[in-house]
């Protein structure tokens, strides 16, 4: 697949989530981690495609990885869990939407940098970047979820089906 489809893909799946969880949606496991784990395999299938990895590859990548991920997890400490119908539900606050706007930025500048310090800018594919991001949070909010003592929702009342 082309890297600029891939990136669409990655920019599209990031604003189908934000959008469904401005607004409030089931908590459904699979939706939850599915997301990322897509991404990251997308993301890693990029960095397998290289023809070459350096030492400054890899040492960028770890570190924007680490600051993706933890930039995830703040953001899915600003998230709304609640009750309705009997299973959890999700909302994005405005917090939420000021942390992805940060991420956005803090990914794009260690991108620059990255670069500037002779990376390869395909070392560090979006894909995987969101896909980390988005691992972050739903390990975040796997821990949240569990100690609420409420169930997941069942796939079938995913935002999908119920509205």
């Amino acid at each position: 697949m082309r890297t600029w489809l891939l990136i669409a893909l990655a920019v599209a799946v990031v604003i189908v989530i934000v959008v469904r969880r401005l607004s409030g949606e089931p908590l459904v496991a699979r939706e939850v981690f599915g997301a990322p784990v897509v991404l990251l395999a997308f993301g890693v299938y990029g960095l397998v495609k290289l023809e070459s990895f350096t030492f400054t590859d890899g040492a960028w990548l770890v570190l924007g990885s680490v600051i993706g991920c933890g930039l995830g997890a703040v953001r899915a400490a600003t998230t709304k869990l609640f009750e309705r119908d009997g299973v959890l539900w999700l909302r994005y606050t405005g917090w939420t939407f000021g942390v992805w706007v940060l991420s956005l930025v803090v990914n794009f500048g260690i991108g620059f940098l990255a670069t500037t310090a002779g990376a390869h800018p395909d070392a560090r594919p979006v894909t995987l970047s969101i896909g980390v991001s988005l691992l972050g949070e739903a390990l975040v909010i796997g821990v949240r979820a569990k100690t609420t003592g409420l169930p997941y929702a069942p796939p079938s009342e995913s935002v999908l089906s119920s509205r």
